[in-house]
């Protein structure tokens, strides 16, 4: 190669990269979803990512939970099932200084591309048994089905005919459908009285089909977990804050069990 020709070469490589290097500033990040665009009332389907002990949690302790189906919004948006969820302990008392209790918060979701904050309230939650056993095929002999088409029954009791099959409740109602990636779409159902009625709502009035993972639609407070209560569930002032109470000895909650949260403010 001649020197003039060596000289060409070097400046066409100089000029690609000036041209196609990005430049400071104007570097933009995809986005999932839109900050401020998740309604009142959105439900985030969550698992712990650790277990949950007053004996052995200390204030301040980050906490981290993994969203386990795509929770659809307005607009064609959505929150990518996968995401991360994190938060905080704010308070914690052992047995040992009187009646056992935890306060935390999970207020910052983590896409693959975007961090944004939420106000979450405690919905529902169950222990990493009653998880499995949603995920587990309804019909005896068939357990090597995939409970990805397989009919299995919900924490709560709603049956869910394989993804793309209907969901119904326990009266044979239907109320959503089975999704592709183990969950399910369903409108929440809570009765008069319930203690998941009335919560802050802008969602078209809890008509508008919510991802509710393992839970059925009228799934509300704790299951299995027992001579525990939600002391707060983060849908009133103070908003965000959850509190799980125990009269006789220490909160033990397993990694991996299932939590509804849901947006309050």
């Amino acid at each position: 190669m001649t020197y003039a020709r060596r000289r060409i070469v070097f400046f066409l490589c100089a000029t690609a990269l000036i041209v196609f290097a990005p430049l400071p500033g104007f570097v933009r990040t995809p986005m999932a979803v839109s900050p401020g665009k998740i309604p009142l009332g959105t439900v985030i389907p969550i698992s712990l990512e650790h277990a949950l002990s007053s004996k052995d949690l200390t204030k301040g302790e980050p906490l981290e939970g993994r969203i386990m189906q795509d929770v659809t919004l307005p607009d064609r948006e959505k929150i990518p099932g996968g995401s991360k969820i994190f938060g905080s302990v704010l308070r914690v008392t052992s047995s040992e200084d009187g009646m056992a209790s935890i306060t935390f918060r999970l207020d910052r979701i983590e896409t693959k591309h975007e961090s944004y904050n939420v106000v979450t309230g405690l919905r529902t939650m169950a222990p990493f048994t009653d998880v499995q056993s949603a995920q587990l095929p309804r019909q005896a002999g068939s357990e090597s089905a995939s409970a990805q088409w397989a009919t299995t029954v919900q924490i709560g009791g709603d049956f869910r005919y394989g993804a793309g099959g209907k969901v119904t409740n326990k009266h044979h109602r239907t109320i959503g459908k089975g999704t592709s990636d183990g969950g399910v779409l369903v409108q929440l159902q809570d009765p008069p009285g319930s203690p998941c009625a009335h919560w802050p709502d802008n969602t078209g009035e809890g008509k508008r089909p919510q991802a509710l993972w393992v839970f059925s639609g009228d799934a509300c407070g704790l299951f299995d977990l027992k001579k525990m209560r939600i002391e707060h569930a983060g849908n009133k002032e103070p908003f965000g804050e959850i509190t799980l109470a125990k009269e006789d000895g220490d909160i033990k909650i397993m990694k991996s069990s299932g939590m509804l949260l849901r947006v309050v403010k």
